[in-house]
């Protein structure tokens, strides 16, 4: 859709704290070339003072303007008002898996505790190493996360199943993984990948639809991280060779 100069168009957006919640409508004249984040700072200049949203960059880099537009997840700064159908009010709520602290601005505090838990890179004691390009290409895919929060926000096992103290997410099993695969790494994550709820996901792939840095969450990150975890602790020849294995 072809965005017209100084158009009018109609914005509701979610508002209040905790669980005390109504959509307001705002009408707004908007310029070519708009995202929805330059919708929300225009009504929180002109409009309403007190409007709460979290942002940083606006670039697509910080991950800090995550909300659900129009019901579907998204950054506010990569979402631009040409791609939206403009005959109909523009929807914005604030990301749904966490608790609403007010208006956009959701506690997504959970997450830097569950990072707290896992396991930093731990080198080996002899680095000395070759690298090849795909070691290095699938360990930088896994770097490209902005913590936007958008995958775990969709991931059912989350939102819908609230299963916080059996499952870390998708977005630390990309943690994991690029930890996990990376060749000069020592330590044994394996155990701890298990206890964070890997099996509990099913594959389907909501958390890498979402993903505004193109992270192949379910088949680069958590598939392989669910085949290490079978071939090291249910593998039928581990199991008979553990007894005569050296650790």
């Amino acid at each position: 859709m072809v965005q017209e100069e100084g158009r009018q168009i109609t914005v509701r957006i979610l508002r209040g704290e905790g669980v005390k919640t109504q959509e307001v409508e705002y009408q707004v004249a908007v310029e070519p070339g708009w995202v929805v984040l330059d919708v929300v700072l225009h009504i929180q200049a002109r409009m309403a003072p007190d409007l709460a949203v979290r942002w940083n960059c606006k670039a697509a880099k910080c991950g800090s303007c995550s909300a659900e537009v129009n019901g579907k997840p998204r950054l506010m700064c990569k979402t631009r008002l040409d791609d939206l159908d403009l005959t109909k009010p523009v929807v914005v709520h604030p990301i749904k898996t966490f608790p609403r602290i007010k208006d956009l601005v959701t506690d997504v505090s959970w997450n830097f505790e569950v990072n707290k838990k896992i396991q930093p890179f731990t080198p080996k004691k002899d680095a000395a190493f070759i690298y090849f390009q795909e070691d290095i290409d699938r360990v930088q895919e896994m770097r490209k996360c902005i913590e936007c929060f958008l995958c775990q926000n969709v991931c059912h096992v989350l939102r819908n199943r609230e299963q916080y103290q059996r499952f870390v997410g998708p977005r630390f099993f990309v943690r994991l993984a690029g930890l996990e695969m990376h060749p000069l790494d020592d330590a044994d994550r394996l155990k701890q990948i298990e206890e964070d709820g890997i099996f509990l996901c099913n594959i389907t792939k909501c958390c890498t639809h979402v993903c505004p840095e193109d992270i192949h969450i379910t088949d680069n990150a958590i598939i392989p991280l669910k085949e290490r975890v079978i071939d090291k602790s249910y593998s039928f020849w581990n199991w008979v060779l553990q007894p005569f294995s050296s650790k």
